[in-house]
């Protein structure tokens, strides 16, 4: 039996147990704390993420159960790390200069998809956006980073299990797409947009998300730097998400 469950056995809500697991985890939470906020924006306080995760910790040591064989360790950091996801849904921390640049670049894309019947180029993007090529790879990664809702947080994993998913390539402002597709609808389509991706672009997606190598291990494989497979899989997240996205659009205008 683990500690958390002989205390709760004893004693359901003990406080003393509460505040010796919330010191003993204090490290864990701001650790995940700073790689969220490093992940999705700079303008995000650590402070507010490291209070959330402490109620997710709470939360954890109050529901737990250790019968269903998952460690306390492994099931509060599930806990912790929801907790600030939920906090950072709450943000609207994309200025809105970045979210009409996002919107300007996903109406370029199409159009330029449309144009050559294929994946427009960084470079044709530049070129129709009337924009720097480094412009171009800062909107990608503002876009990606603003995709905060991922596969895992909507699939049952009762194990728990540490796997790094596909992000759901959908905005959280998107409520008319997320409530017509359902989870198996949305693996098939990506499963099919994934396999039309241009070469270095899915091969990006298939090591990082599905084999999971870290970003310096591709870099290593593909024979470009850490940085590159950034960009790339920035790129990759931002085409995935507009290409469903006008599918979407497109079967609603028909139907």
């Amino acid at each position: 039996m683990s500690k958390i469950n002989a205390y709760k056995k004893i004693q359901p809500f003990d406080e003393d147990l509460k505040e010796k697991t919330i010191m003993e985890y204090a490290p864990i939470i701001k650790n995940i704390a700073l790689k969220l906020a490093k992940r999705f924006s700079p303008h995000i306080s650590v402070d507010d993420m490291i209070n959330a995760g402490v109620i997710g910790l709470i939360d954890a040591i109050e529901k737990f159960n250790d019968s269903k064989g998952v460690k306390f360790r492994t099931y509060a950091e599930y806990r912790i790390r929801g907790a600030m996801l939920d906090e950072l849904r709450g943000f609207d921390w994309v200025p809105r200069s970045t979210r009409d640049k996002i919107k300007e670049m996903e109406k370029a894309f199409t159009k330029l998809e449309q144009k050559f019947s294929r994946t427009p180029t960084d470079e044709e993007l530049a070129d129709e956006m009337k924009i720097s090529i480094e412009e171009v790879h800062s909107i990608l990664a503002n876009a990606a980073r603003s995709t905060l809702l991922s596969l895992n947080e909507i699939e049952e994993n009762s194990n728990l299990k540490e796997k790094r998913y596909l992000p759901r390539i959908l905005l959280e402002s998107d409520e008319d797409i997320i409530s017509k597709l359902n989870l198996e609808n949305l693996k098939t389509i990506l499963a099919e947009l994934i396999d039309n991706l241009p070469e270095k672009e899915r091969l990006v997606i298939s090591l990082y998300y599905y084999e999971d190598v870290t970003m310096r291990e591709i870099g290593e494989i593909l024979g470009i730097t850490e940085s590159r497979v950034s960009q790339i899989h920035s790129k990759a997240l931002f085409t995935l998400k507009t290409k469903i996205k006008n599918s979407f659009n497109n079967r609603k205008n028909r139907s």
